[in-house]
């Protein structure tokens, strides 16, 4: 997996979102952070998905928030995520998988602003750094993950298009975009990742099958197709 992990700079110290995915680059992020020499006050886990509940005890004991939704729904996943990064990842502590907090309505010492929605998995989110042109966006707008809709959930081709309605209006406030897996994009290539996301919704909603790209990817026949299962554990 092309994994991404960010370090946002807050006023009171470091947020971790998504860090991952291997306990090796676990450790590495560590000793960049300190390198950095600025305390890290926080986690941010955008979704439920295993490869975005890890943490390092080189972090921090520090609060690791998520979406009430998603903090609600980790529990009685966890046992299963810890199964999973078991499988597909090494060096992870397992024991640190998953423990959530909810984010307070005003953010806590998470900077920008956090946009929660329904497509891909449960309590999904976003981070929005306006004043910084930066969207960080967790599993949604890749250039190497296909929109995942899970078929156990009703109603979730709509709430996916609702999805790319929100994000749309945050990325007309940006200039990169740091999806949880794949490249950044820059610029027009932000669009463009719109474009192709709505394409392949459509293509879902007239009964065709997708002409995507990113469906040639080996990976996608890997480990991360099970996060569908996980997403409504």
């Amino acid at each position: 997996m092309w994994s991404n992990a960010t370090v946002v700079r807050g006023e009171d110290g470091l947020v971790l979102v998504d860090p991952g995915i291997d306990g090796a680059e676990l450790n590495e992020l560590a000793d960049e952070l300190v390198r950095l020499d600025v305390p890290v006050v926080a986690g941010l886990s955008t979704h439920l998905h295993w490869d975005h509940l890890l943490w390092h005890d080189r972090f921090g004991d520090v609060p690791r928030f998520a979406m009430p939704a998603s903090v609600e729904a980790v529990g009685a996943a966890r046992e299963r995520a810890q199964a999973m990064a078991a499988e597909s990842a090494s060096g992870i502590p397992l024991e640190l998988i998953g423990h959530l907090t909810p984010l307070p309505a005003d953010g806590g010492p998470v900077p920008g602003e956090v946009m929660e929605h329904e497509a891909h998995a449960i309590g999904h989110a976003a981070l929005l750094l306006a004043d910084r042109g930066v969207l960080i966006a967790g599993d949604m707008l890749s250039d190497v993950l296909i929109p995942f809709l899970d078929p156990r959930r009703p109603g979730q081709l709509a709430a996916y298009e609702g999805a790319l309605d929100l994000l749309a209006d945050a990325c007309g406030h940006v200039e990169v975009l740091i999806p949880g897996h794949g490249a950044t994009a820059t610029g027009p290539e932000v669009a463009a990742r719109l474009a192709a996301d709505r394409a392949y919704l459509d293509a879902l909603r007239q009964g065709v099958e997708p002409a995507d790209p990113r469906l040639e990817q080996e990976w996608l026949a890997g480990p991360h197709r099970a996060n569908v299962d996980l997403a409504s554990s």
